[in-house]
């Protein structure tokens, strides 16, 4: 029992792995469930917060126009209602001398009674410039009572009243985010404009009476404005509410405060509100940085009589204690989430105890087995249910295995011994058969080009030396009036000419030692390019496109006429596949292997019918035309062994109705003969 002791007393960190990964099975639920829902509550808890947050604006915002619209609705009532006084139909009845100054009069009189900053009389016919120049006055020299929203120059204010040209004067403060503006100081005011048309007694239109509020400064009417959309208790955790007026992106009126204490009067808006709200219109409801504070915010564009937008009004309130309240509940549930994950790991480590050391002991057991101790076992546990009748099983199972594994290792000694003498033999015999063949196969190849070189040097050779001969004479005999087929004779010829190289190349490929071509530095672009030349004949005969992808500049070392030989074998048997017409592809790239270059690769496809597979294999054999009309099946096999003389090889890839590519593999240099055949 020496064995048991060592395995029960060695693996610590063996039952430290065991207990960790129990305790995360039986853990695996709260701890996924849990954190996947303090996630979801948490998004969407602060979604549906900033939601409220939005619909708490919004409604502010609302209450807020509404004031404003009562304001300037106020203020309308009030001049419609003067204008259809008695007081001042009495006043205008007056002698022209006398009536201009007892309107003024009048009207100075009643301007602070009725709250106003501006209140005037203009005649129809007298200041009809004036009456033009503003659309309130305009409607109520119409016969309409009217009141709007507008924003004053400085030079219209010092004509009602050079005191409110001084009100509406505010100094541009530096704020950070806002639009660039160059400005120091603005003067124009924002003004509530009212006008109602005056009539004589007989109905007639006599003239226009104006009046108006300057909002610039007013902070009586910020003030209430904020009291009346932010009352006492209105809002929750010390939050504090504030109103704004802007003219353009310029606070003229606020309860903003700046870190003086000071209202933040001549401050500006964020280019990003400024972009949303004047440029394009719309109403903010979002949080927005306020001088110095974030704060939920509403901004809604103020537009004038003539309907531009002019400045904004904004309510908000400070976001900063809601998150801070949002992020003590978000706390609160994280730390209830944690004191449930460790009662439960607790309760878990507790209640997994008994189930620890069965499996710790059969864990440490199969580690004493895989480090050499046989004998090593789990021995009597504490546990009766069904992890230790699994332990008493697993050590009937280990004496049954002990034994086995003594017979299978005698057998096993034999029969690889038996084995590696037989594979031994076996690779011998592959490798002479392997050697046979190609010898076999070389010979029979040498045999029949022999004897096909025989048969071609003398029933070729003859003819064309006729041909050759009789063509001399022909071209002696008629002299001049020979020029007009002067192409012809040459075209027959070269094509003489090339009789004569086919049959060299069928010598040479039989006895290469006395046929060694001259080797010169080949590009693929200028051999490409004069085998066009030569099938050039053999394209205008049907209608077959040629497209050419030239994307390499490399050379390769061979015998030019020779790789030009097989370049036009290849284009002749595409032009061959595709009688009704259709488009050869000739292309070079680089060759290249494990990111080395090995050489250059030509292809030349086209686009005809295909060929199967098994058409493919027999391509390079001796005689095999592919059912080509006048084929010799002499053309891919003696292409093949010119590229093979030079170390490289001639791969085919097609399919039935899918055209077929032929390529050339080329090495920058020849290789041996002995290392031809260990090309990739």
């Amino acid at each position: 029992m020496s064995g048991l002791g060592d395995v029960a007393g060695r693996p610590r960190g063996q039952r430290r792995s065991i207990r960790v990964r129990l305790l995360l099975l039986a853990l695996l639920p709260l701890g996924i469930v849990l954190p996947v829902l303090l996630v979801v509550l948490t998004l969407w808890g602060g979604e549906y917060i900033d939601r409220l947050l939005t619909a708490k604006v919004r409604a502010d915002l609302a209450v807020a126009q509404g004031y404003f619209e009562r304001t300037v609705e106020g203020v309308g009532y009030s001049v419609e209602g003067l204008a259809g006084s008695v007081r001042l139909a009495e006043v205008l009845d007056r002698s022209v001398a006398v009536r201009n100054g007892a309107v003024a009069e009048l009207l100075g009189g009643l301007r602070s009674g009725m709250k106003l900053d501006f209140l005037y009389y203009l005649e129809v016919d007298r200041d009809k410039r004036q009456i033009d120049a503003w659309p309130v006055l305009a409607l109520a020299a119409a016969g309409r009572a009217v009141s709007g929203t507008d924003a004053m120059d400085a030079e219209r204010l010092r004509q009602l009243d050079p005191a409110l040209a001084e009100r509406a004067r505010t100094t541009l403060l530096p704020t950070p985010n806002a639009t660039p503006d160059l400005r120091e100081i603005e003067e124009s005011g924002l003004v509530i404009h009212a006008a109602a048309p005056v009539r004589d007694a007989q109905g007639r239109l006599r003239g226009v009476l104006a009046g108006g509020v300057l909002l610039n400064g007013n902070l009586d009417f910020i003030d209430r404005l904020n009291g009346i959309v932010y009352p006492e208790g209105a809002l929750l955790l010390g939050s504090q509410g504030t109103a704004t007026l802007f003219l353009g992106d310029v606070r003229v009126a606020t309860n903003v405060r700046l870190f003086g204490g000071e209202r933040a009067v001549g401050t500006r808006v964020s280019a990003a509100v400024h972009r949303a709200v004047l440029d394009e219109g719309r109403t903010w409801l979002d949080r927005a940085f306020v001088v110095s504070d974030w704060y939920v915010s509403g901004y809604q564009p103020l537009v004038d009589s003539r309907g531009r937008r002019i400045g904004m009004l904004y309510v908000g309130f400070l976001e900063g204690p809601f998150v801070a309240a949002r992020q003590a509940a978000l706390g609160s549930i994280v730390l209830l989430f944690a004191l449930a994950m460790g009662v439960a790991g607790m309760f878990a480590f507790l209640w997994a105890r008994r189930v620890f050391r069965p499996i710790e002991r059969m864990h440490a057991t199969m580690n004493a087995i895989e480090q050499g101790d046989a004998l090593a076992r789990v021995g009597a546990v504490d546990s009766h249910d069904e992890l230790g009748e699994l332990a008493v099983h697993f050590d009937r199972l280990l004496e049954r295995l002990q034994s086995q594994a003594t017979s299978l290792k005698r057998w096993g000694e034999a029969l690889d011994a038996e084995v590696a003498k037989r594979t031994a033999e076996l690779e011998q015999a592959v490798a002479q058969l392997k050697a046979a063949q190609s010898q076999l196969v070389m010979n029979e190849k040498l045999a029949a080009i022999g004897q096909l070189t025989a048969g071609v040097a003398h029933e070729i050779n003859n003819p064309v030396a006729v041909i050759q001969g009789n063509l001399d004479v022909l071209r002696d005999l008629l002299g001049p009036a020979a020029k007009p087929v002067e192409p012809e004779v040459r075209l027959i010829q070269e094509q003489v000419h090339r009789i004569r190289l086919i049959v060299a190349k069928l010598l040479q490929f039989a006895r290469p030692q006395d046929y060694v071509g001259y080797l010169e530095p080949v590009a693929p672009t200028a051999l490409i390019q004069d085998s066009l030349v030569l099938v050039g004949h053999l394209l205008k005969r049907g209608t077959i496109a040629v497209q050419q992808q030239l994307d390499s500049s490399r050379t390769v070392l061979c015998n030019r006429n020779e790789l030009q030989q097989v370049l036009i074998n290849l284009m002749v048997n595409a032009i061959q596949a595709m009688p009704e017409g259709g488009t050869m592809i000739l292309a070079a790239e680089d060759w290249d292997e494990s990111d080395m270059p090995v050489g250059l690769r030509l292809s030349v496809a086209d686009t005809g019918p295909g060929m199967s597979a098994a058409e493919c294999e027999q391509l390079f054999r001796p005689f095999y035309t592919a059912r080509k009309p006048g084929g010799t099946g002499l053309g891919l096999w003696v292409s093949q062994s010119l590229v093979e003389r030079y170390g490289g090889r001639i791969t085919v890839e097609s399919a039935v109705g899918a055209g077929t590519r032929f390529s050339v593999w080329l090495r920058f240099e020849p290789l041996l003969a002995e290392n031809a055949g260990g090309l990739p």
